[in-house]
């Protein structure tokens, strides 16, 4: 492909030597630059790719891409463009030959319930016959392949060279956790979706977006950037839960039709009849096409939002109740997500990655429902995040536990005693001392350790935040951690 076929879709502003150069690749990475790659500059957050252009010229850059005016003395084609942040996804997915007009591109998003929904979408559509890929917080999933997901949603250019494997893989669908960060920085730019899924907005984030407003309008992209326009012929819709307060603000800002879920209110698919236990829900989903009964090993009520939202996918994408049905039923665990610790004991060890107040409340709430006994709960906050949501994850705690133990979770830069500090102000606050109490114990593994041999029979422990992640980050050094084996052998060494 030459660099004049790669940007012909752009709006350029300025322009700058013969473009009829053949382009091999595409980097926003000075330091990935190698001969036939366009460099594009990209003002970053910290790092503005335009300090950086006259070294990748010196790594071989063929072209330049640039939102700043173009330099001189460069002995390369170049063009400047409004939004080279946008521009980088747009080229990364012209250069793959657009790969996501290839696939039915499913897009999720939402605080919490992103990963259930795809790992219950991707059953569903597979129970149908359909080849499907998945890209997420747990792991991308290229047919049987599994990759490790450093970002919920990659960047532009990996994003693309994903959804250009999937295609060549023989895929035909790919369901996509699509991130606030992502949206916000134009990752997805030259991605065509055919439906878009809204589970809920509650605090995260606040250290990267200004507000609520400002994260709530990032997720909101996905939404206002479905069109019926596009490269496809098949419908597009939104599928969106209007039991959350910004629900039917989604749906008026949606481009396409839409579909609601709901478990509270009407809506064009409910849960109705919901019965939930330690071993799993069932529920009648009541839909457009009609009732059927859906079963399913995954627990608690914010399992039926995840479960109606897949629901309202395979049917917007012509999948059978029966197929529905199956495909649910198939998902017995979702990594880290309410995740059963089984070691022979004779009480309840979960561990999921509640790591916001709203995710940590649903936890709490699912085991108050199953309960025989007392709920030990097992958390911190991570370090160089959102502080606001420390305090209110305390109350939450404390209001729903009997026991806590208040540790570190991924502590990165900050003191881990200052993190808990700020979380045990609002757990003191909202503390029962004739119901709850609690303790510090900053070491994780300890932690975890303190609460398995606190555990008698008929309680449930509940360890929060870190679910499928196998690493804990203290200071600058990623150290192997995965709170589903510490529990184990924290059973195995002494719980009853």
């Amino acid at each position: 492909m030459t660099f004049a076929e790669l940007i012909a879709p752009l709006q350029a502003t300025e322009r700058y030597g013969s473009p009829n150069v053949e382009v091999t690749d595409l980097t926003d990475d000075s330091r990935g630059v190698k001969p036939g790659s366009v460099f594009v500059a990209v003002k970053g957050g910290r790092v503005d790719g335009h300090a950086f252009v006259r070294d990748a010229v010196a790594a071989g850059a063929t072209a330049l891409v640039l939102q700043d005016r173009l330099p001189t003395g460069l002995p390369i084609p170049m063009i400047r463009v409004p939004d080279s942040r946008r521009a980088l996804g747009l080229l990364a997915s012209r250069l793959r030959q657009d790969p996501s007009s290839r696939l039915r591109l499913i897009g999720v998003t939402g605080t919490n319930g992103k990963t259930t929904v795809t790992y219950l979408c991707q059953s569903v559509l597979e129970a149908a016959g359909r080849r499907v890929g998945v890209i997420g917080t747990v792991a991308y999933h290229i047919g049987p392949e599994r990759l490790p997901a450093p970002h919920t949603t990659p960047g532009a250019v990996e994003l693309q060279g994903l959804l250009a494997r999937m295609v060549e893989a023989g895929l035909d669908s790919t369901v996509m956790e699509v991130s606030s960060h992502a949206l916000a920085l134009d990752r997805t730019a030259g991605c065509e979706f055919d439906v878009a899924v809204y589970t809920n907005l509650t605090q995260d984030h606040l250290d990267f977006h200004v507000d609520m407003e400002d994260y709530f309008k990032a997720k909101l992209r996905l939404f206002t950037g479905l069109t019926l326009a596009g490269n496809k012929s098949r419908p597009k819709r939104a599928i969106v839960n209007v039991d959350d307060p910004r629900g039917h603000h989604v749906c008026g800002a949606s481009r396409v039709p839409v579909w609601t879920y709901s478990i509270q209110k009407q809506s064009d698919i409910q849960a109705a009849d919901v019965r939930l236990s330690l071993a799993g829900t069932s529920f009648t989903a009541v839909t457009p096409s009609g009732r059927f009964p859906v079963e399913s090993r995954l627990v608690g009520e914010h399992n039926v939002y995840n479960m109606l939202a897949a629901v309202g996918v395979g049917l917007h994408e012509q999948v059978s109740p029966d197929a529905i049905r199956e495909g649910i039923r198939s998902v017995v665990n979702v990594p880290g997500r309410f995740e059963r610790v089984e070691a022979g004991q004779g009480f309840t060890v979960v561990v999921d990655y509640a790591h916001t107040e709203d995710a940590l409340a649903r936890l709490l709430a699912t085991a108050q429902a199953l309960k025989t006994g007392r709920i030990i709960t097992v958390f911190g906050c991570g370090g160089d995040r959102d502080r606001g949501k420390r305090p209110r994850m305390g109350r939450v705690a404390a209001q729903q536990s009997d026991l806590v133990f208040l540790t570190s979770d991924n502590p990165r830069s900050e003191d881990p005693m200052a993190i808990i500090a700020e979380v045990e102000a609002g757990l003191r606050e909202a503390l029962d001392p004739a119901r709850g109490r609690y303790r510090v114990v900053a070491d994780r593994r300890q932690a975890i350790e303190a609460a398995v041999r606190e555990a008698k029979p008929g309680d449930m422990v509940l360890i929060a935040g870190k679910g499928h992640e196998d690493y804990q980050i203290i200071g600058g050094t990623r150290v192997h951690f995965d709170d589903r084996e510490v529990a184990c052998e924290a059973i195995r060494k002494g719980g009853p």
